[in-house]
């Protein structure tokens, strides 16, 4: 829900006193029991609330959605399996799924996206982190790049597409093995890199624990990390980022 604009109406007369301490009721959060949904975290931090569904009891899951798409048109929900996205269609007909992100989402129409975010990877297998990264960035109103496969291991390929590189705002580097990407990224650009270790790899990668550290002990300045597999944490990052570019 839109507080400003609902305030508006009242001031203009479309809306009276008493249906907007209706619609304001549930206000600053909407108790469930189970779960308390945050209204106003939007009007605090300029993101809604997201939903980890992974975990989550169908009928909680379902409730949530329903309240969260009723009242403000959008939800967005990550770590969604496929039973979920078909439990959720059910009572929410517009959500809508992504596989590989594993993505669950009800998104408005017609969104503006402003900026630029390069979402890189160093190869196939990490897309599916990657594409978690680049929707949450392009829900929360970002323009997105995906330039993937482009792992140190051929570093010819990531310094042909040097130019889309540092026209971005912010870099998301999705890496797993050795994650390296991080690093030499945030030698070729000079907007800030905010590095993903994947669980991509051999023994030796700890599930992603060889490349969370080599990230965390990168030679080169400007990089941020997040935690292992986190393409979310990645892309609200990257759009807070890309946010204050704009601005």
């Amino acid at each position: 829900m839109d507080v400003k604009k609902l305030l508006e109406q009242v001031r203009d007369g479309v809306v009276q006193v008493e249906d907007a301490q209706e619609a304001l009721k549930n206000l600053p959060y909407e108790d469930l029991g189970y779960a308390k949904l945050d209204h106003h975290r939007k009007l605090r931090s300029g993101f809604g609330e997201t939903v980890f569904c992974q975990g989550k009891p169908d009928a909680f899951l379902l409730e949530i959605y329903k309240r969260l798409s009723e009242r403000d048109g959008e939800v967005l929900g990550t770590r969604a399996s496929e039973e979920q996205h078909r439990l959720v269609k059910e009572a929410v007909p517009q959500v809508a799924y992504d596989p590989i992100s594993r993505i669950l989402k009800v998104e408005k129409e017609g969104k503006e996206r402003k900026g630029l975010v390069a979402v890189c990877t160093g190869g196939t297998a990490d897309i599916p982190v990657a594409e978690e990264a680049a929707q949450t960035a392009e829900y929360f109103g970002c323009r997105v790049d995906r330039i993937f496969d482009v792992g140190v291991a051929g570093i010819h390929r990531l310094l042909s597409q040097r130019e889309r590189i540092v026209r971005a705002n912010c870099i998301v580097a999705v890496a797993g093995m050795e994650g390296a990407l991080g690093t030499v990224l945030a030698g070729l650009a000079d907007c800030p890199v905010v590095a993903v270790p994947t669980s991509v790899g051999y023994g030796a990668s700890f599930h992603g624990l060889s490349a969370l550290l080599t990230m965390l002990n990168s030679c080169a300045n400007g990089i941020s990390v997040v935690n292992i597999d986190n393409g979310y944490g990645a892309g609200y990052l990257a759009t807070q980022i890309n946010r204050l570019a704009v601005k």
